[in-house]
């Protein structure tokens, strides 16, 4: 991989939490300045300590600060960067913002507005899947525009089934219908809530597919040609909401693997695609089925198993790539290396139904050793603000198989100490020794049934 940024020299990082320290770190290795865009709450973070340089953007809350257009592009000018990494969350997958920052002439470390708005829009993506030749899952062929649409085109879908917000993302703006009178009942509720989340309510609808796995292949593109880094098991989920990812799938053949991610690449050198991608899909186990079901324009948050298992730094690359580079990276060098399991720790009491519980860092003490590594933007003595997304950390493990990295996530969550606050460690502990997590006996709804039984309300 290359040492510089190719065409970058100074880059705005608009996000906060440990991807802004994420991003930071892999500027610092390709020798290119950075500066912080950060709200009045992030000042004392890690990523305002370790930045070039810091520009205050606003207040704590998010739509004044980091869901500002106008004042990223006034810290963009102000900066003198010549290119902005937007992350995950807030507006990474904003073709505006992508727009904004391209027509100030800088460089959006991403793909364009016009992919992101193409692949964003979910109806939209269906068709670009199909027309790719990716099998979807069975749904609408566009957006009813109200009930009695709805409904005929249900008979075509079949029951059960998801009415999804075209303008959805991270699990938001779904619902269940498993007749025509809940579907009656919840299409208005479910066109009033994606306006209002989204601002936009426009809906379709999808076949739910139950006890499907949620599986997920990473793609990197230089609008050219594009490469995946294999899959990644996102099915461990609680309202949709990933809490352990791992890399490979347990589940997968070797024969379904190529199947699979050669079906991602298609895809994306379809699209042009520009920089890290992520395409999702429902796979039905019991069948060997799988359907595409939406595209993430971003880097994810799971994106370090996938690193562990190829060796290859997703963030470096993308910074690479924006700045003009081609992609070095052939298929035939990327190979499969082990297995890597990745443990979200948020600052959430499982015992009060994953309230949630900010505070200060009292003793820290992070894991070491063969095999771990630590994504994290706390420091001894830091308050959590508790305007944001609750992640405190990623705890990452790597094995040769993935025998070796769950038991080398259960001695490194031994280690760990993190006072101060109720976490999410607890649980993943207890996790880690369920004979149906270790057998890999699981599906999308597994975890909450668990958590059901296990967890009082």
């Amino acid at each position: 991989m290359s040492t510089t940024g190719g065409g970058i020299r100074r880059l705005l990082v608009a996000n906060r939490g440990e991807i802004a320290v994420r991003i930071l770190r892999a500027a610092k290795a390709l020798n290119i300045e950075t500066v912080l865009a950060c709200s009045e709450a992030d000042q004392d973070s890690l990523a305002a300590r370790q930045a070039d340089a810091v520009v205050v953007i606003g207040p704590a809350r998010a739509d004044r600060s980091y869901l500002n257009i106008d004042a990223l592009l006034k810290a963009l000018h102000d900066s003198g960067a010549d290119a902005v990494h937007p992350g995950y969350g807030f507006l990474a997958e904003s073709a505006a913002f992508a727009d904004a920052v391209e027509e100030a002439g800088a460089i959006f470390v991403g793909p364009s507005g016009d992919i992101i708005r193409r692949m964003g829009d979910k109806a939209e993506a269906r068709r670009t899947a199909l027309a790719a030749g990716v099998p979807v899952v069975p749904g609408s062929a566009g957006e009813p525009a109200d009930i009695e649409a709805a409904i005929a085109a249900a008979e075509t879908v079949g029951y059960p089934l998801l009415i999804k917000a075209s303008a959805g993302g991270g699990g938001r703006g779904i619902r269940l219908a498993r007749d025509a009178a809940e579907l009656a009942r919840e299409f208005p509720l479910a066109q009033r809530e994606a306006q209002a989340a989204f601002g936009n309510g426009a809906l379709y609808l999808e076949r739910f597919i139950e006890h499907a796995r949620h599986i997920e292949v990473q793609i990197l593109g230089d609008g050219q040609r594009a490469v995946h880094l294999f899959e990644r098991e996102c099915s461990l989920q609680r309202r949709r909401q990933k809490l352990l990812e791992e890399a490979p799938s347990p589940v997968l053949s070797a024969a379904q693997r190529e199947t699979l991610c050669a079906s991602a690449v298609r895809l994306a050198e379809s699209l042009g695609y520009r920089g890290a991608g992520t395409l999702e899909y429902l796979f039905n186990e019991a069948r060997g089925e799988f359907f595409f079901i939406e595209m993430n324009t971003r880097i994810q948050v799971e994106h370090p198993v996938s690193e562990m298992v190829t060796g290859i730094d997703l963030v470096q690359a993308m910074l690479c790539i924006a700045g003009g580079e081609p992609l070095r990276l052939r298929q035939e060098d990327i190979h499969l290396l082990g297995a890597a399991i990745e443990l979200r720790l948020n600052a959430e009491d499982p015992a009060r139904n994953f309230f949630p519980s900010p505070g200060t860092v009292e003793q820290l003490a992070w894991p070491r050793g063969a095999g771990i590594r630590v994504d994290s933007h706390l420091y001894a003595g830091y308050r959590v603000p508790p305007y944001y997304d609750s992640l405190l950390a990623k705890l990452i493990a790597h094995g040769a198989d993935r025998i070796e990295a769950l038991a080398r996530a259960r001695q490194a969550l031994d280690e760990l100490r993190l006072t101060g606050m109720a976490t999410t460690a607890s649980l993943h502990r207890r996790l880690l020794d369920e004979p149906w997590v270790i057998e890999a006996r699981f599906d999308t709804g597994t975890l909450e049934h668990w958590l059901a039984e296990e967890i009082p309300a």
